[in-house]
């Protein structure tokens, strides 16, 4: 089937592993932005919990 479209199976694999992430992180990202619509809470990703502690070590250190 892959080759009557031009695509080797290794290509196939990577383009099917790559569909997976993005469908995973639109799924993802969709129920995230229902449940702030929802509950009007926002939820932090891990990338901003990081970001804060970073911000506040600096503060932290430039205080002392």
């Amino acid at each position: 089937m892959w080759e009557e479209l031009g695509i080797s199976g290794g290509t196939a694999i990577i383009i099917l592993i790559a569909l997976y992430f993005v469908v995973k992180w639109a799924v993802k990202n969709g129920i995230k932005d229902a449940y702030e619509d929802i509950t009007g809470k926002e939820i932090k990703d891990d990338l901003d919990e990081i970001m804060e502690k970073e911000l506040e070590e600096k503060n932290n250190n430039k205080m002392e």
